[in-house]
């Protein structure tokens, strides 16, 4: 049985294109309403004007952690509630270590980390006051299996794992429900620096996933009955033999 998300607020970050964008899109269709945060304002407001009156855009650099802290009250301002946040924002790199840039590894490892542990750690209070609310981590399967060519970005993700695993035990008694979606490989610009030969391969073979398919996932989360939670929910390509 699936619960209607229609008239409910969610915010989404890195929402200006891929993964994100695609949930919002999909929220929007079942009558919510989404405030898309994204430190592209330009391209928030194309994303916004595109979706629709219910779609918001906010502009926040969540690699600046006094704005990150900041979002909540701006989303009450914009949407007048608050009942899904969807911590989606996140970079890839992928290589050896040996050849690897520390100083990259801090960008990727401050936004999948900590700029996503601090923005639930901002909107998680009006949740647990209001005892509701949904809290979804758009994490990957390389947080559950380790995957040799991209080390750091394993790591991150193992990192958010636990986190999700962690927090939900805490915050359960709140009624309010933390999960991630784990998808396999995605077409975003995530995977731009995947190697050339590399990604013609994956096209060719079908291994790798369209952002709507994972904003379906995400919908199936969020739509279950309130005594249920998925804590993990997998989405791989046919072909991905993990």
């Amino acid at each position: 049985m699936s619960v209607s998300i229609k008239g409910k607020v969610a915010a989404i970050t890195g929402a200006a294109s891929g993964i994100g964008l695609e949930c919002a899109r999909v929220l929007i269709e079942e009558g919510a309403k989404v405030v898309l945060i994204d430190r592209a304002a330009d391209r928030l407001e194309t994303c916004c004007a595109e979706l629709g009156p219910n779609a918001l855009s906010l502009s926040v650099d969540l690699l600046q952690p006094s704005e990150v802290s900041a979002i909540l009250p701006k989303i009450l301002d914009l949407a007048g509630g608050l009942d899904i946040f969807h911590a989606n924002a996140g970079a890839y790199i992928g290589g050896e270590v040996v050849n690897g840039n520390p100083d990259d590894w801090d960008r990727m490892l401050n936004l999948n980390i900590n700029a996503a542990f601090r923005s639930v750690h901002a909107v998680l209070p009006h949740m647990v006051a209001q005892k509701s609310g949904d809290i979804v981590f758009t994490s990957s399967i390389a947080g559950m299996v380790p995957v040799v060519w991209e080390p750091i970005y394993t790591a991150s993700k193992f990192a958010v794992q636990a986190f999700v695993h962690t927090t939900r035990r805490q915050v359960a008694k709140h009624g309010v429900r933390v999960g991630a979606v784990l998808p396999g490989p995605v077409v975003t610009a995530l995977l731009d620096d995947w190697p050339k030969a590399k990604m013609e391969e994956a096209l060719a073979s079908g291994s790798l996933m369209q952002p709507r398919e994972v904003a379906d996932a995400v919908l199936f989360m969020l739509t279950r009955p309130r005594n249920v939670t998925v804590r993990d929910l997998v989405i791989l390509p046919n072909s991905v033999d993990l």
